[in-house]
């Protein structure tokens, strides 16, 4: 038998052999949505760090119209003022900018806070109010109401001056 004979015996026999059933075809309607999430995220991304946030933009509060007022015999007066210039703010033991500021030490403020506001409370002055000017940040006012919250059984007021 020849080669080419082999050949198509076996072509013969692949011909007649049984018939196999088709192949079912694969349902493709499901969607991997993972690149389109993972593209989503990164554009977030990029977004959140492209921008570029107005942090100069002030906030503009409405003026008071009620509010009780406190006594300022019965209280100890704690200016917190701008300095008007880089660093933290001036602050005062005293109604407005009388006197010397404390140090800027905040450390040191903070004693002399606690101290002036134990000495008023001895005296009689159950109450501190807080003044601060408009541009002075909040939280050098907060660490400031902090450093006179430590004497107990004061209350603490806040207050924005009104500067003309």
């Amino acid at each position: 038998m020849s080669d080419s004979t082999a050949w198509n015996e076996l072509d013969v026999e692949e011909a007649t052999g049984a018939i196999l059933p088709r192949r079912p075809v694969r349902d493709t309607a499901d969607l991997d949505i993972t690149p389109m999430i993972d593209i989503t995220f990164l554009l977030l991304i990029f977004f959140l760090v492209a921008s570029i946030p107005d942090a100069q933009t002030a906030v503009e509060l409405p003026p008071a119209h009620y509010g009780g007022s406190v006594n300022r015999r019965t209280s100890v007066i704690i200016t917190v003022a701008e300095r008007g210039g880089p660093g933290p703010p001036l602050v005062y033991l005293a109604e407005g900018k009388v006197g010397s500021p404390l140090p800027d030490d905040p450390d040191r403020q903070e004693a002399e806070i606690v101290d002036a506001v134990e000495r008023g409370y001895a005296d009689g002055k159950p109450s501190v109010l807080v003044a601060a000017e408009r541009g002075v940040k909040h939280r050098e006012v907060a660490r400031v109401a902090a450093a006179a919250g430590r004497v107990e059984g004061i209350k603490l007021h806040l207050a924005v001056l009104e500067v003309e």
